[in-house]
């Protein structure tokens, strides 16, 4: 099956819907980037890619390759909607930001400010810890916590006072600031938070205050209840054969720690924002793009507020992945280049690598990104 949607990307990918800026990128290029979509796609067995290219925060390529939902043979295009997985996070630390910004929010706050009825170990815990991934929280999505009848139940509803509380009853992993780990619940936490604080559920939020403003239309959370136009099916694979996404509750489609619909499209004014004021003041972007210092170090590279910063071949780059549901998605920003590409597949991350794409694609466009 996967030879047969090979075949077909290439002749599929030039009826697509497609922007491209021929002064921005070069026939020679275009082509090489579908060449190396179709490798890659052929490689890692997608059943589909969405590709975005943005230079200075404009469109240079937005493109579909191979299928958007395999069943009914409907292809990607630049308007098929995907989910963001956790490349939704740098959305969640934005609408934080800007709570802080209004002077709701202040990053040193201890998060019992905002979790009154947080155990006594979360006092030390500051919101800046649950933005940069240095609070200590444990992971709440693990198999055990997740498995029917288990005390996160990945198949059950729970309301945000539950979700808090099943979180508050697991152990820290350590002392908020003295190390660096990765884990969901600290921005399940700050979805709430934007809830208690501003009084609106995090997508309606970001709905009010960054997808309509910026034109954002396809984006929003998560519903299967919904009817979403160009909806993307997401897709496993078991024991290599290709199976749709596993079902889960309501609850785990609507946390901020990566739950979003949105379209390269979309992605590309998204992107626009970020070069200026729009959403926040540069002094706040700034600070989000700054690896947060831990165990009283600061870093060059690391994490700061919902994206990670890095250097490829000394150039930077702030960027983010993400997966969840039969999707996976990166979005690198080659800030000295002005350069973003962004990858979204349906296809789990066990099997799915986007970021290698972005960066195979990010090298065709600027050879020192190779």
């Amino acid at each position: 099956m996967f030879r047969t949607i090979t075949a077909s990307i290439l002749m599929m990918s030039s009826s697509l819907a497609a922007a491209v800026d021929a002064a921005a990128l070069s026939r020679e290029q275009s082509v090489a980037v579908d060449r190396y979509v179709a490798a890659e796609m052929a490689r890692q067995g997608l059943p589909g890619l969405a590709l975005g290219i943005y230079r200075n925060g404009r469109i240079v390529l937005a493109k579909g390759y191979g299928l958007a939902n395999v069943e009914l043979n409907v292809p990607m295009s630049a308007d098929s909607v995907l989910q963001s997985g956790s490349v939704g996070k740098s959305f969640t630390a934005t609408a934080v930001m800007m709570l802080v910004e209004q002077g709701k929010v202040r990053l040193d706050d201890s998060i019992t400010q905002y979790f009154p009825e947080a155990p006594a170990g979360w006092l030390p815990i500051k919101v800046a810890n649950l933005l940069s991934h240095t609070s200590g929280l444990p992971a709440y999505d693990t198999p055990e916590l997740q498995k029917p009848r288990g005390p996160l139940d990945i198949r059950r509803d729970f309301s945000e006072a539950e979700l808090a509380a099943a979180l508050a009853t697991l152990p820290l992993d350590f002392k908020a600031g003295d190390n660096w780990a990765y884990e969901n619940s600290n921005f399940l936490l700050l979805g709430i938070l934007i809830h208690r604080v501003s009084g609106q559920p995090y997508g309606e939020f970001l709905q009010q205050h960054v997808f309509t403003p910026l034109g954002m239309s396809a984006s929003r959370v998560i519903s299967d209840l919904d009817i979403v136009p160009n909806r993307v099916s997401g897709y496993e694979k078991v024991d290599g054969v290709l199976k749709n996404q596993e079902w889960v509750s309501p609850t785990f489609n609507a946390t901020a720690d990566g739950t979003l619909y949105f379209t390269v499209r979309d992605i590309a004014r998204w992107d626009r924002a970020l070069y200026g004021e729009t959403l926040l003041k540069k002094a706040s972007l700034q600070t989000m793009w700054t690896p947060y210092p831990y165990a009283g170090k600061q870093r060059a590279e690391g994490y700061g507020f919902g994206w990670e910063i890095r250097s490829i071949n000394g150039q930077r780059v702030v960027e983010h992945g993400g997966s969840w549901q039969g999707f996976t998605s990166h979005i690198s920003r080659f800030i000295d280049d002005k350069l973003t590409v962004v990858v979204l597949t349906n296809l789990d991350a066990e099997h799915s690598y986007p970021e290698v794409i972005v960066r195979g694609v990010a090298g065709l466009i600027e050879p020192e990104l190779k």
